[in-house]
């Protein structure tokens, strides 16, 4: 099922500090309002990008061209954990619930809202088993919905162990995220941009549920922005360590402690603020581009702009999508090449991941057209 795009809201943008910024969001409000057409095409695309790019972030073995099937054709193909199946199918529902609750802008941001959110991604309590050094076995459950009952920290890429809030500090500082969030947005002094990247920094210091909190973040950075009418976005999976980079050197300045880590300013957080503008600013870049350039060699996958050097590969990508069945004489004889051209492009296509045969022969294609 695809999530809907926000309802179109005007919103003021003369305080960012980012001049791309800036201009990418002016460029956007002259497209605005969409056609039909358009707002699909998005939705579309967001919908397997930002659920394909924030689970594989966390692990989930699902490939783009499978999350695709999954969430717009309801359709399973090949190997791949039931586990991972599921947890996509339960993210997709988590989006269109967040979404829904963003267009009721008129009603304050609840800490039942994302504990039912966290419910949703989750779906159940399940066990987690471990094995500590020495062959000692040991087992905990991650309670879906809830906030964490035991500590949890993080190994950083430097091997530092860093510690999120603990479990009796974590209901009171949500609590104060929650207020601060309705207090800033009633205000109106910081953009709705401002808001986002803050309540995403400060939430993941807290880490208030044993598992999905970056899912959890992710979504409700997408829930302020949709709120005031803004784009999403996608944190992509292939930048992972460009976003954990941001966020480790913004603790370095705002410090280990938990509670300061909740309570953190714009100015501490500059290097993951900076990283994150500069990701909303692409993303929005990226969506005027689809909307607005029309040309044959350009698709698009995962958020990249693809432009081939020649039109056959395009020729190939428009045949396949007409004609699943087509066979390497039916596509040499349309198309024009020779047998050996043919098959070198066939196979970049599918090295690529933007097209693959199926069980049953038919060709797949994952890429989307411009026009």
């Amino acid at each position: 099922m695809v999530v809907n795009l926000p309802p179109i809201i005007v919103v003021n943008v003369t305080n960012m500090k980012n001049m791309k910024l800036e201009t990418v969001l002016e460029k956007w409000q002259t497209l605005l309002p969409l056609s039909d057409t358009d707002r699909e095409r998005l939705s579309r695309r967001f919908t397997v990008d930002f659920n394909y790019n924030s689970n594989h972030i966390e692990g989930n073995t699902l490939t783009y061209g499978q999350t695709e099937l999954l969430l717009l054709f309801g359709k399973v193909a090949g190997e791949a954990d039931f586990h991972d199946y599921e947890e996509m199918k339960a993210s997709n529902v988590g989006l269109q619930m967040m979404q829904m609750e963003a267009t009721n802008n008129q009603q304050p941001l609840t800490q039942n809202f994302i504990r039912t959110l966290h419910q949703t991604l989750l779906r159940e309590d399940y066990t987690v088993y471990r094995t500590l050094p020495g062959g000692v076995q040991t087992s905990y459950t991650i309670h879906a919905g809830c906030y964490k009952t035991r500590p949890n920290s993080v190994i950083t890429r430097y091997g530092d162990r860093f510690e999120y809030a603990s479990p009796e500090e974590t209901p009171a500082l949500m609590t104060d995220l929650v207020d601060w969030y309705n207090e800033v947005e009633r205000e109106g002094k910081l953009t709705p941009i401002d808001i986002a990247i803050l309540f995403h920094y400060r939430y993941i210091r807290i880490h208030p549920f044993e598992d999905g909190n970056g899912r959890i973040a992710r979504l409700m950075v997408n829930f302020i922005l949709s709120r005031h009418g803004l784009p999403m976005i996608v944190v992509r999976s292939r930048k992972k360590q460009d976003y954990l980079e941001a966020l480790h050197q913004a603790d370095l300045i705002v410090g280990a402690t938990p509670a300061e880590g909740a309570h953190a300013s714009l100015k501490q957080i500059r290097p993951f603020y900076k990283h994150m503008v500069n990701l909303i600013a692409n993303e929005i870049e990226n969506d005027i581009l689809f909307v607005t350039e029309k040309n044959e060699n350009i698709w698009w996958y995962d958020g990249e702009r693809i432009a081939f050097r020649t039109p056959t590969y395009a020729k190939i990508l428009r045949e396949l999508k007409v004609e699943p069945q087509a066979t390497f004489a039916y596509l040499q004889q349309e198309i024009g090449v020779n047998r050996s051209a043919l098959q070198k492009m066939l196979q970049m296509l599918q090295r690529q991941r933007y097209i693959e045969k199926d069980d049953n022969g038919s060709w797949r294609v994952f890429i989307t057209p411009s026009i």
